[in-house]
């Protein structure tokens, strides 16, 4: 399921009611179909806005929303109903009913729909399996983990069969380990199902994880889009670069880039995946006359790639001659801060 969106504008009534606030400012943006598409800004953004736009939930001041080319911004009451329960959903606080079982939470979106009894057990069942809860089938929510409350949730999501999945920060509640696992799950699921799945999120991490392409969302527009790899390898906003450098000073254990000298670092190399096994700066070294010296370096491993990464100060008589040879190599050179 492809989703389209045009001139998509949306503002709100500020708190102190004297003024409004616009969430989301003429975003136009593509999500492709049968793939896992991040949207992430940090808070405040408008990317929670922009979701609850896309899912049918709220309506558009100004601009269209289409599903396969088909406009769903304007549908009926009655066309809109149907329409939302091909559409799965999970939050960062699970929104599970405490009163209910692991079995009775997934079943909760057939009932509502009138789904047979002997339909629903069957799929509640296949669901369970799905997200590897067959033992925990009768267990209270009270009883579960926070990752397995999340696995509950996503088998929820599912158990009406949407053809598009929206993650609102689904991984924010949960450790590290438990978030990979989780991660781990939906591309799975995706996978299987040829789902449309949209993650929004404030972690550069669940994208580098999880995502195939990726928007970034900064005071209500999209200020960089494309696929994750490239992104990672050459990010031209400054919101972008902060993000990607946040993954490399706090997830070192990770695959982050690990700085052992607070100081220098005046370019970054990003290196593409056929370049990190070259011997790359010692033949630079021989054929130009430079030195350099490595403040940080490591490898962020992607979904499909794996992007290199190094700060490096150069010196010597041909610094900008070695640079441009870098750069014809396929190895992007940005010089810190700029």
């Amino acid at each position: 399921m492809e989703i389209e969106l045009k001139n998509l504008k949306k503002s709100y009534i500020s708190a102190d009611k004297k003024s409004t606030v616009t969430a989301v400012n003429d975003i136009s943006l593509k999500i492709p179909s049968n793939q896992i598409f991040g949207i992430i800004g940090r808070s405040g953004a408008g990317k929670s806005s922009l979701v609850r736009l896309v899912s049918m939930m709220e309506h558009p001041d100004e601009g269209e929303v289409l599903y396969d080319g088909v406009r769903v911004d304007n549908l009926s009451e009655k066309e809109l109903i149907l329409r939302r329960r091909r559409i799965g959903m999970i939050f960062q606080n699970f929104n599970l009913f405490s009163s209910r079982s692991a079995a009775e939470n997934i079943a909760y979106p057939m009932e509502i729909c009138g789904a047979p009894k002997e339909k629903i057990k069957a799929r509640v069942d296949e669901l369970l399996a799905l997200v590897e809860l067959s033992d925990r089938r009768d267990a209270r929510i009270s009883t579960l983990s926070g990752g397995q409350k999340q696995r509950v949730a996503i088998a929820r999501a599912l158990a009406n069969e949407p053809d598009i999945l929206f993650c609102d920060e689904a991984t924010s509640a949960l450790d590290p380990q438990t978030t990979t696992s989780i991660l781990n799950l939906i591309r799975k699921i995706q996978s299987r199902m040829n789902l449309t799945v949209v993650m929004i999120t404030h972690q550069m991490e669940v994208v580098r994880d999880a995502c195939s392409q990726v928007a970034v969302i900064h005071e209500g527009k999209v200020i960089e889009t494309g696929d994750v790899k490239e992104i990672f390898l050459s990010p031209k906003s400054p919101v972008t670069k902060d993000f990607i450098s946040h993954i490399h000073s706090d997830d070192s254990s990770a695959g982050g880039i690990v700085r052992w000298s607070d100081d220098g670092g005046e370019y970054e190399l990003s290196f593409p995946s056929e370049q990190q096994g070259a011997p790359v700066l010692s033949q630079l070294a021989k054929k130009f006359d430079v030195e350099f010296n490595i403040r940080a370096a490591g490898i962020q491993t992607l979904t499909d790639a794996s992007v290199g990464k190094m700060l490096v100060d150069f010196s010597g008589s041909q610094v900008e001659a070695a640079i441009e040879h870098l750069t014809s190599q396929g190895i992007i050179v940005e010089k810190v801060g700029e």
